[in-house]
Parts: C-alpha cells; sequence; structure tokens
C-alpha cells in the first residue's frame, strides 16, 4: 500500500500543492493516468482543472471522478487524489456513488492514494477526528481505513495568552479519547505522512506533528520520524 496524506493542500504564500512538490513527484513517479475525487467541493469541474493544473509539470493526465464512468476510470489509472474540503460533503457522495469500497480495493492492489484535508480524513477508519461543520449527513462516519488510526489535519496548538472561550484543538481530541481508545495524530500544517507498506513516516515541515494516546502526554514528533509501530493498531 502507498499512500501520500497531506494536512494540507496549499500553504501561505505558495501555489495549491506547491509545498509538497517533492513529495508528490516520489510518490508520482510512475503514474501517468491520475483519478480526482472532487467530491468534498461543490465545484467538481473547477477544483479538478485546480488539481490537473498544479500536477501537469509531473506530465500527468488528470480525469475528475465525476467526468465519466468513475470504475473505468479508477481502473485504468495509477494513483487516485481525494482533495480537501468538508470532508461529511465527501464521504456521504463516496458512499452515495457507491465509490468507498472500489477506491479501498484499488489502493489494496497497488494504486497509489494521495489525500489532503478531508482526503486525509478519509483515509482513516473514521471522519470522527475532522474540524469540519458536518453541513450534511452521511450514511455513517465509517471510512476506508488505510492507516489504522485518527489524524486531525490542520493541528493548532494552543495559544498561550487566548482570549478565545471554545476548546482547543487538543481538548477536542482528549474528549475524542475519553470515548475512543484509538491513536490520533495531529499534523501541523505542511506535514504530511508517507506510507509505503508497513513504512510509515513523517514528512513535511520542522513544526512536525503531535502524537495523542489515551492516559497518556501528548507527543512531539519531528520530521523524518519513523511512525510505522501506528500501523500494528487495532481499528476501533
Amino acid at each position: 500500500m502507498r499512500l501520500l496524506l497531506l494536512s494540507n493542500s496549499t500553504a501561505p504564500g505558495r501555489g495549491y500543492l506547491e509545498h509538497a512538490t517533492d513529495a508528490l513527484g516520489e510518490v508520482l513517479q510512475d503514474v501517468r493516468r491520475l483519478v480526482f475525487v472532487p467530491f468534498a467541493l461543490a465545484d467538481h469541474d473547477g477544483y479538478t482543472a485546480i488539481v490537473a493544473k498544479a500536477l501537469a509539470p509531473f506530465g500527468i493526465e488528470v480525469a475528475g471522478a465525476h467526468q465519466d464512468d468513475p470504475i473505468r476510470l479508477l481502473n485504468s489509472a495509477q494513483a487516485v487524489f481525494t482533495g480537501g474540503g468538508n470532508t461529511f460533503r465527501l464521504l456521504r457522495e463516496l458512499y452515495r456513488r457507491e465509490l468507498l469500497a472500489p477506491i479501498r480495493d484499488r489502493v489494496a492492489h497497488g494504486t497509489v492514494y494521495i489525500g489532503s484535508s478531508a482526503g486525509t480524513n478519509v483515509a482513516c477508519p473514521t471522519i470522527r477526528t475532522t474540524n469540519d461543520m458536518p453541513i450534511v449527513q452521511p450514511p455513517t462516519f465509517d471510512a476506508a481505513g488505510f492507516v489504522p488510526f485518527q489524524i486531525n489535519p490542520h493541528y493548532l496548538d494552543p495559544q498561550p495568552g487566548s482570549t478565545h472561550m471554545g476548546e482547543t484543538r487538543e481538548e477536542r481530541i482528549e474528549q475524542f479519547l475519553e470515548e475512543n481508545d484509538v491513536p490520533v495524530l495531529g499534523m501541523r500544517e505542511g506535514t504530511w505522512l508517507r506510507r509505503e507498506d508497513r513504512s510509515l513516516t513523517l514528512g513535511g515541515d520542522d513544526a512536525g506533528a503531535r502524537l495523542f494516546r489515551r492516559g497518556s502526554e501528548p507527543a512531539e514528533l519531528r520530521p523524518d520520524a519513523d511512525l510505522s509501530d501506528l500501523l500494528a493498531c487495532e481499528i476501533a
């Protein structure tokens, strides 16, 4: 299984996917056709055009999953990229279009999976650690399960002295762990995960990530951290 899971698709002052050019170049090295899953946003054609432009320097042909028979597209592609937006809308559409199981099958048989933000959320067992507002209701929160732990993209650290009276991201994850005994990886902006079969590595910005486990203090992780042991988690 080959995965590239991005916390975000756009970094301040840089173009779409530009901050992850090197990582994309590595994972897309043998890819000629890619299916883009645009369902986290409403404008499927416009979203697909943005991705096609960003990936054009790699010499990759991009087709939107909405533009033709998606099963035929998946079977003829070497990669699938699920873009960011609203995770609830994305998951609802994957179930409505009966695409979650075919994508899961293709990835299990070697198709490269790339996700950003919401696309990273649906690579987890469930979408219960997304930051998004539930603007629609999917039939279930169960997702693809390409990794057996949860991810919180766009992770934000508590800000000392902040006058904001709502919960911090850390508090929300700790509440999740009160009800669910499964690790949660808080990925800061500019970071990503690379999976190559049984190997899992944190990459990207020096900001790194935080790993939350029930009953333990959050652990700070730096780029190049080996997280392969997380692949042995039992999906909860």
